[in-house]
């Protein structure tokens, strides 16, 4: 009885994630013997770590666990092994890994790293940067890029019942705990999506409902991954809600540690703590298995290596009166044919203010004022323009400020090329970096919300086609549910034909099945999405807009399969009275 009680002692048995997590937190070295459930932890190493537990005598720097493979997500690389394997962990980083019962050899590096330790803390040696391992070894990853130092990140899905303030405050809370988003969409997720991201609760009894709600509505998909400079550290905000050990304060992630499999394991898992400290976790979750992540990213963003291979940016150009006037055909062509890609356009009258605003660094030049009243003379062309390191290229194209400089030094900028008269200014305008170019595109494109409806009758393959089809034309899902329209329901959104001879036929036919009620964002959305669904009636949409959705899925007047309100005020009030102060 005895001797078990000491072996317990020396290993603590670690059986669960959520344990796993908290082993992390330790201070110095824990050594770790990963076993099977089948055959238990490696006995015959248990004397040599009782020795050198004794010899060493360092309580405070020097753990031993044992750890079930089965039951801990992070170790799934190493289950249905037989062979003994022994993890190193330094304060919460993976560093080093041994395969087999090599009682030197483990020796050896156990009483190498106390040493080092024990230097670092006498300041007779500065700490050294460990690189992290891969759990998974290099043979089975040779498609796992997730766990390359150089590819480290974090998948997290905010579920369908945070609503849109809620999932906002989440995402400040990621930046502000130090990360980068690296991808993000929203997005109606299938049920293979939902499995192959919570196949770990696949066992639980409820996990068909679970799947169901999840594809019952628009989730957040976030890519993460760990910047150099946190804004605000997760740390100290975890130490704002509960007070933290001394030893723990003292322990800072190291600079790189974005880059380590095992360091980033410990931040996914304080986000995860974060998350919850701040009452966020019940609407969010984040994958956990550093060696997991690059398959969950093809799933959610087949083109995330190309869109991580360029620099694709947004950038704000301005075709000013008479070059919009006269020459509009010419420089969109131009515009195409150096890979830009035109996102929105719209025609323009700028105020004074606008104009000084966009001319700021022309203020001290003698025609200044010439310049700001030529920009408010007439209609101006808005682009938002998207190309590969797209705010530089365009700068380039652009030229020079004067028509004078770009005659002799620039022949070909678009300065000199598309010069008026006796105009001594450029007539285009472009953003002077990301930043300026996302302010001034929602200034001069804002948002808008649209209130959208797909009617019961429409099957379930067309709904997945219309929902296509409304991604396709640039519109964002900033909400979805299915729902079964009650009454009620059907009043907000149609209040304003309660009065009509028809509008218990309307009642009885959307009400007799589910519907899916969307919230579609973009520029310009009401106008854009009437347009998409063309007319009314279907026999007419058919003639003139033979394109559209109630030409291509409806049936007729009644059943014409997709429904939005008529004008900005009549779409504010349907989606006030469905969700009050749901949306920012």
């Amino acid at each position: 009885m005895t001797s078990k009680k000491r072996e317990v002692q020396l290993q603590v048995v670690i059986n669960s994630q959520s344990l796993w997590d908290e082993m992390l937190q330790n201070k110095g070295l824990t050594v770790i013997d990963v076993y099977q459930a089948w055959c238990g932890p490696c006995k015959a190493m248990q004397t040599l770590f009782r020795k050198l537990k004794n010899e060493l005598n360092e309580e405070d720097i020097l753990h031993f666990v044992v750890a079930e493979a089965d039951s801990i997500a992070t170790l799934q690389p190493f289950r249905d092994k037989c062979e003994p394997v022994f993890l190193f962990s330094l304060n919460g980083k993976i560093i080093a890994k041994i395969q087999g019962a090599n009682a030197p050899l483990v020796s050896k590096k156990i009483i190498n790293l106390i040493n080092d330790e024990r230097k670092i803390a006498a300041g007779e040696m500065p700490r050294p940067q460990y690189h992290g391992i891969a759990l998974i070894d290099s043979e089975e990853d040779g498609q796992a890029h997730a766990g390359t130092a150089e590819n480290q990140y974090t998948i997290v899905i905010i579920k369908p019942d945070a609503m849109i303030r809620k999932a906002l405050e989440i995402k400040d809370t990621i930046a502000n705990a130090g990360f980068a988003i690296e991808a993000q969409e929203k997005m109606l997720l299938t049920s293979q999506q939902v499995r192959n991201f919570y196949r770990q609760m696949a066992d639980q009894p409820d996990f068909e409902e679970f799947v169901s709600f999840m594809t019952s509505g628009v989730s957040w998909v976030l890519v993460l991954s760990q910047r150099n400079e946190p804004a605000v550290s997760w740390e100290e905000n975890e130490s704002q809600l509960e007070t933290e050990s001394k030893d723990s304060a003292e322990e800072p992630p190291e600079a790189d540690d974005k880059s380590i499999p095992g360091a980033s394991k410990g931040k996914r898992n304080s986000l995860q703590e974060l998350l919850e400290k701040q009452n966020m976790a019940q609407f969010c979750d984040a994958e956990r298995n550093v060696n997991n992540d690059t398959q969950l990213i093809e799933i959610f963003f087949p083109d995330f290596k190309i869109m991580k291979s360029k620099k694709l940016e947004k950038v704000l150009a301005l075709l000013l009166p008479n070059l919009f006037e006269e020459r509009k055909d010419d420089v969109l062509n131009i515009i195409e044919d150096e890979g830009f890609k035109i996102l929105m356009q719209r025609s323009i009258v700028l105020s004074e203010e606008e104009a000084q605003t966009l001319c700021k660094g022309y203020e001290n030049e003698e025609y200044f004022e010439q310049l700001t009243e030529y920009m408010t003379s007439g209609p101006s062309l808005a682009l938002v323009l998207l190309r590969e390191n797209g705010v530089q290229y365009w700068q380039q194209l652009l030229g020079p400020k004067t028509v004078e400089k770009a005659n002799e030094y620039f022949p070909d900028s678009f300065c000199a090329q598309f010069a008026m008269g006796s105009l001594p200014f450029s007539q285009l305008y472009g953003s002077n970096s990301p930043e300026t170019a996302e302010r001034e595109i929602q200034y001069f494109f804002p948002e808008q919300n649209a209130l959208a409806l797909i009617k019961p009758h429409v099957t379930q393959e067309q709904r997945e086609e219309i929902l296509k089809i409304i991604k396709e034309n640039g519109f964002v899902l900033t909400y979805l549910k299915e729902m079964l329209l009650t009454p009620e329901h059907v009043e907000k959104i149609y209040f304003s034909i309660t009065g009509k001879h028809f509008y218990k036929d309307v009642l009885t036919s959307l009400t007799e099945g589910s519907s899916l009620l969307l919230i579609l964002t973009k520029w310009n959305a009401i106008a854009d999405w009437r347009r998409l669904m063309g007319p009314v009636d279907p026999e007419e949409a058919t003639l003139l807009s033979p394109n559209s959705l109630r030409a291509r899925f409806g049936i007729n007047k009644l059943l014409n399969a997709v429904h939005g309100a008529s004008n900005v005020s009549e779409a504010t009030e349907a989606i006030r009275n469905l969700f009050g102060d749901f949306m920012p």
